[in-house]
């Protein structure tokens, strides 16, 4: 069906979704939207609040939308949003995943430091060192010779930043404040880290696998930007991979040309961008951004602002059940008459998702959706429904996923921690009925 692909403006119109004039100051806009009621809400909108009374408390309707003007990013999708440019961080607004796979150009960009330049990099020259202390002997391999040697492999697979969602957390965590968009799930195409780990041979001891890249600090200095590593059953688990194409082609340079490590399923720090070199350890591994508090959250759930020792923050691996609407577009207009047709994606860390439900009145009641089988493991897998309005007014759009062991997403936010991790909480759209 053809929607009207309207956003809510801010001077009390519906218009095509575009740069326009802005008669509140953003500052101001969002602190009336903060601390006004929903009557006074809706007066500014002009439109009735369906289900109002079953909304959450504090809530803040989901349509209010202050998209920043985008510088554009070489590769990348000119409406990707940019969370900063050193590093360059940029994750991807929800209508533009609707795709089965993500595009190489829509795919979140997420790092740490400088990436090395293009020019800078031979692939036809680029190493991947493998050692460390449960290593049985140390070996060095070009690219091509990873192509000849091993048997190559293509695996959908799903990335998402640990941080994903971090904006929402109250009291607010530092890091980039990420909505819904760094997440994507790319078919990535390389070798399996097994068959290369048992190529190097290593020890009974061996305990987890760190990767090493080539980017560099921002300060300039020649100080490890982010060393992180994985334990060994994930290690060699099938589906992880040394990989050098994605979407059969050759991997964006801020996505890590020319090779990169791809562990699907867990935080997308475990995914080393412009692959050196792997370590192979006898303990878990140290490298920058594995101690202290990067990636990990309190073993036990804490109360919202307090400090947490580090010995008391644990290692974040597979990530939690989650779903993102990708269809339609937030704020787009429909007609009472017409039934709206929905979709999206769902992901679950290791895990498949089990059931898929949306509401239309807060979470008071749940219609199933139809949900795809991941075409592989570690794949997101793939949502639709068909909704029929009541009567003409506002709704929400909330989108809950459950995985396999039962485990739904909250439909609040999740438990607070320092570093503003795992926000699995439902994806919600706002939709107007005329």
């Amino acid at each position: 069906m053809e929607l009207e692909n309207n956003t809510f403006d801010k001077s009390n119109q519906y218009v095509h979704s575009g740069k326009e004039a802005e008669p509140m100051g953003l500052t101001s806009r969002r602190s009336f939207l903060k601390t006004g009621s929903w009557s006074a809400i809706g007066s500014v909108l002009c439109v009735p609040f369906v289900f109002e009374k079953h909304s959450p408390a504090g809530l803040i309707p989901v349509q209010i939308d202050f998209a920043d003007e985008q510088i554009g990013i070489p590769e990348k999708h000119p409406d990707l949003i940019i969370l900063n440019d050193r590093p360059i961080n940029a994750e991807t607004p929800p209508h533009l995943l609707d795709d089965f796979t993500t595009p190489n150009d829509r795919f979140f960009v997420r790092n740490n430091g400088i990436p090395p330049e293009v020019s800078e990099i031979e692939a036809n020259n680029w190493t991947l060192s493998i050692g460390g202390e449960a290593a049985k002997q140390e070996k060095t391999f070009s690219i091509a010779e990873l192509k000849s040697a091993f048997r190559t492999y293509t695996y959908h697979l799903t990335l998402e930043c640990g941080g994903n969602g971090r904006s929402e957390f109250n009291p607010p965590a530092k890091g980039n404040q990420w909505r819904t968009g760094a997440v994507g799930c790319a078919a990535w195409t390389g070798v399996r880290l097994k068959d290369i780990l048992e190529s190097v041979g290593y020890t009974d001891q061996a305990v987890y696998v760190g990767y090493y890249g080539k980017d560099t600090h921002i300060s300039g200095s020649d100080q490890v930007v982010i060393s992180r590593g994985i334990p060994m059953s994930k290690a060699l688990q099938e589906e992880t991979l040394i990989a050098w194409a994605m979407n059969g082609e050759q991997i964006p340079q801020l996505n890590g040309y020319p090779l990169r490590l791809v562990v699907g399923g867990w935080p997308a720090s475990c995914s080393g961008k412009w692959l050196s070199r792997l370590v192979i350890r006898d303990k878990i591994h140290d490298g920058p951004k594995m101690k202290g508090q990067s990636y990990r959250v309190p073993c036990q759930p804490v109360a919202p602002g307090i400090k947490v020792a580090d010995k008391d923050m644990c290692i974040i691996e597979s990530m939690p059940v989650k779903s993102l609407i990708t269809y339609p577009r937030t704020g787009a207009t429909i007609r009472l008459t017409q039934r709206l047709p929905i979709r999206g994606h769902a992901w679950a860390g290791d895990l498949e998702v089990d059931r898929m439900d949306y509401s239309i009145d807060f979470g008071q009641t749940w219609k199933e959706c139809t949900l795809s089988k991941p075409i592989n493991k570690l794949a997101w897998q793939h949502f639709s429904a068909t909704i029929q309005f009541p009567e003409t007014g506002y709704y929400e759009i909330w989108a809950r996923a459950t995985d396999r062991s039962g485990r739904a997403q909250p439909m609040v936010i999740p438990g607070w921690n320092p570093r503003g991790y795992l926000n699995n909480a439902c994806h919600r759209i706002a939709i107007k009925v005329v």
